[in-house]
């Protein structure tokens, strides 16, 4: 619904802030608030999560963040409530080598992660991030794959599928048709089995 908001931000409290763009007043779900100066011009990534009883908007720095935000809330019993809580401490590049890594118990470290989200998490997206690790290290990812990427998303698979698959894909270079067609592909295959 919205990819970024660009505004003021107007208030900093403990877990948001409130960013102000065209005389209105956005609260963001943030895991640093404290990072964020009044009055400061910001463009903030946002991804809104609707619940039965509230919309939820929260803010990221980075589309990197967002995206690991969004294959995290993926892994089976995190929201995104702890997974926000996990970026406080913490950067993207950071989470991503623990992942890559089976470090438990810097995941362990991390509030409302136990060992057992920590071994789903692992479980979950070991092998798949390997697409953020390149963009982490200043890699561009290109448009023909980040447009394959939401092409797939809307097509209702999963984040963690898709990137291991684009990371596959990442090798070559194609269109975005060319990487859609060969990313089906390999996705139905992995479903038949």
């Amino acid at each position: 619904m919205f990819d970024y908001i660009i505004g003021y931000v107007r208030e900093v409290k403990p877990n948001m802030i409130v960013l102000e763009s065209n005389n209105v007043g956005y609260q963001l779900s943030i895991a640093n608030p404290s990072f964020y100066k009044l009055g400061e011009l910001m463009k903030i990534y946002t991804f809104l999560h609707v619940r039965d009883d509230a919309f939820v908007l929260y803010g990221f720095k980075d589309q990197e963040e967002r995206r690991l935000f969004l294959k995290l809330i993926d892994v089976s019993g995190l929201g995104p409530k702890t997974v926000i809580g996990m970026f406080v401490n913490v950067t993207a590049p950071q989470l991503i080598q623990a992942i890559e890594t089976s470090n438990t118990a810097f995941l362990k470290k991390l509030p409302g992660i136990g060992p057992k989200a920590a071994q789903q998490i692992i479980l979950d997206l070991k092998g798949k991030l390997v697409l953020d690790s390149d963009v982490a290290a200043g890699v561009k990812i290109s448009n023909e794959l980040e447009e394959t990427r939401e092409a797939l998303k809307s097509l209702g698979f999963k984040v963690s599928e898709i990137d291991g698959v684009l990371a596959k894909l990442s090798k070559t270079k194609a269109t975005t048709k060319e990487y859609l067609k060969q990313a089906l592909k390999m996705l139905n295959k992995a479903k038949t089995y």
